[in-house]
């Protein structure tokens, strides 16, 4: 009979009775029942951990759309500043130009006074030029009866009475050109001048500027209070979402616990002898890892590989490879050796779902056959489901079955299996080592 070790003794200790008693073999199924419950609750614990990543993921979207958005916001906000500024500035500018306008309106109506005193003095000319035709007539008829004598000034008073003429003419071009020009001056200084009763076009163009310009502040004024809004709501929302990412990851660490407890729980009844469901995977996993070792030592020892290729850690990516895939120094003799062992397991039941070695940083380099399918460029969905060799999976599960160094290792987890389909597995480790150095595991998958 087994019973549980005295406080104090060893963990692994199983103490027997020399007489076996009747309720041995009731002890043992109880005991096979209960690995079993936990077990079960182990890949309960999975899913819930599993749909915790999830949740994560997309409170990790959320957050980083927040976050955009929080900087989107505050460019609209700077933009609203920026037409807020250029609206004020506007609105002064009109104010501006309308004075100028003012002014000259002034200036036109100084100028339209000065050209009707030219119009004044031009008819003052005329007149003058009329004067002066006159007085020249009256001096050639004198001139006439003086005969002789006058002919030299009868010359004289035709020159007077021809420039006369020419003044006069002169003149009344002047006025017939500034009269023109006053009426045209007038105009614009009707224009020029803001009449409320009857705006000229110009102000009138001036207070649908002034019009369009306020309806532009007013319209920034509303979006402003819009965006104070939408800010303080989306400030908000990052606190919410802060929370909810901060709870999350209090469940996940929980959910974490408890799954490697129950985890820990089964492994514990498997080390106590009791023959549990998990350890035929348990030795076979053993046994593989043992294989693997020795093709890996008998390489070393016929010189197919030297020691520091056996141990690249310089993995080299792959170049257009999503998932990303890599390159080490032992691929190629992964790809050689490791086969015969690990397709063999897939035969050791119908459960199983892959055999694989990984080096101790999670790096599969050679996979089981029906995973190394070539990559499709541009399926990621497809690669992540068929492409799943020269990889490296250093996720909690990954790294902990390539890093583990005791006897054995269970964990349980969901795959992800590409497309959105996970399936929970249960996983059985043993580490691999080559001449008492430790390369990595050797990872047995099956499912429940």
């Amino acid at each position: 009979m087994l019973k549980w070790p005295r406080s104090g003794s060893s963990a692994s200790t199983v103490v027997r009775d020399d007489a076996p008693r009747k309720d041995d073999s009731a002890a043992l199924n109880v005991v096979k029942r209960l690995s079993r419950s936990i077990s079960t609750v182990g890949k309960d614990a999975a899913e819930v951990r599993g749909a915790l990543e999830d949740t994560q993921r997309v409170v990790q979207v959320q957050s980083q759309a927040m976050q955009a958005l929080a900087r989107q916001l505050q460019q609209i906000g700077q933009a609203q500043a920026a037409i807020t500024a250029a609206t004020s500035q506007s609105s002064a500018a009109v104010q501006r130009a309308r004075g100028a306008l003012g002014v000259v309106g002034h200036e036109v109506t100084g100028m339209a006074s000065t050209l009707a005193q030219v119009s004044d003095a031009a008819a003052e000319i005329t007149k003058i030029s009329l004067q002066t035709r006159l007085v020249a007539f009256n001096a050639a008829v004198e001139a006439k009866h003086a005969g002789d004598a006058g002919r030299g000034f009868a010359v004289v008073a035709e020159a007077v009475k021809a420039l006369a003429g020419q003044v006069e003419a002169s003149s009344k071009a002047i006025v017939g050109a500034i009269t023109s020009l006053q009426e045209r001056i007038d105009r614009f200084s009707a224009e020029l001048t803001e009449n409320p009763a009857k705006p000229s076009q110009i102000h009138a163009a001036f207070s649908e500027v002034e019009a369009d310009v306020q309806r532009i502040a007013s319209s920034a004024d509303d979006s402003g209070r819009q965006m104070a809004l939408l800010n303080e709501r989306a400030h908000e929302l990052d606190r919410e979402v802060s929370q909810a990412s901060h709870g999350l990851k209090v469940a996940f660490d929980g959910s974490d616990r408890f799954l490697r407890m129950a985890e820990e729980l089964v492994e514990q009844i498997a080390e106590s002898g009791v023959e549990v469901d998990d350890m035929p995977y348990i030795r076979a996993a053993q046994q593989a890892a043992a294989e693997i070792g020795a093709l890996l030592e008998g390489a070393l020892r016929d010189g197919q590989i030297s020691q520091a290729d056996l141990f690249d850690e310089q993995y080299r990516p792959i170049e257009g490879t999503s998932p990303q895939q890599h390159l080490a120094r032992f691929c190629q003799l992964t790809d050689r050796l490791f086969p015969a062992v690990q397709e063999k397991m897939l035969g050791f039941s119908d459960k199983v779902v892959f055999c694989i070695a990984a080096d101790r940083n999670g790096y599969i380099a050679t996979h089981n056959r029906k995973y190394c399918q070539a990559q499709r460029p541009g399926d990621t969905v497809w690669n992540t489901a068929n492409s799943r060799y020269r990889r490296i999976f250093n996720d909690r599960t990954g790294l902990a079955s390539a890093r583990n160094t005791r006897p054995f290792l269970l964990q349980t987890y969901r795959r992800d299996m590409g497309g959105g389909r996970f399936v929970v597995l249960k996983e059985a480790t043993a580490p691999i080592q080559v001449n008492g150095r430790h390369w990595g595991g050797l990872r047995l998958a099956f499912n429940f």
